[in-house]
């Protein structure tokens, strides 16, 4: 503990100090979170963004709380970005990963229409879907981790098009095979006439 009351004395003379990245507004509500009784997690937050905004670099922060540099420069992209009053908003902890209850929901869901569901759109894309479940599960995982799932299950959102389907099989019964040619060399004008009547 005398290690937080040593950083507490270097960030009351602080205050005085010409601020780099965070408004005097941001400043006064870290500096007041910094005083609760917070767990570690969310204090070593607060104090990489009070440090970053003292002009104390990555490396220098990381020797002063003990972080990890991913840490460090997160939250010092955090100060930079003006969103320091976002600073428990994070969960801490990894994250929620995907179990069998959320994909057995993703399968019944791309199964179905999301009209079903209360959308206005017809087809489901891998970015509506992933929105649905980390609305029911509280698990948000990206379009592309959505699109790998359903690869896996042998689903997809993609649906071929009925009009190129319909196109794709008039091609196939148009199409000229050895047995349509005549087998007399001199041109056929019944012969032409089906060629012109295939291309169109």
């Amino acid at each position: 503990m005398t290690e937080y009351s040593s950083q507490d004395q270097a960030f009351e003379s602080y205050d005085t100090q010409e601020s780099k990245f965070l408004t005097p507004f941001q400043r006064k509500a870290l500096l007041k979170n910094l005083q609760a009784n917070l767990q570690p997690e969310y204090r070593r937050r607060i104090e990489i963004m009070l440090l970053a905004d003292m002009g104390k670099s990555q490396t220098q922060i990381c020797e002063i709380i003990g972080c990890s540099q991913e840490m460090a420069r997160y939250w010092i992209g955090i100060a930079e970005a003006g969103l320091a009053h976002k600073w428990n908003e994070r969960p801490i902890g990894r994250p929620k990963t995907v179990n069998n209850e959320y994909i057995e929901r993703l399968k019944e869901l791309v199964s179905h229409s999301p009209r079903e569901y209360g959308y206005a759109f017809g087809y489901w894309t891998a970015q509506w879907l992933s929105k649905h479940l980390a609305n029911e599960f509280g698990i948000e995982i990206s379009d592309r981790h959505v699109n790998r799932l359903l690869k896996q299950m042998g689903l997809s959102t993609k649906r071929k098009n009925t009009n190129q389907q319909e196109t794709d099989q008039q091609n196939k019964d148009a199409g000229i095979t050895i047995g349509d040619l005549q087998s007399n060399s001199e041109p056929s004008l019944h012969w032409s006439f089906n060629l012109i009547q295939t291309n169109n």
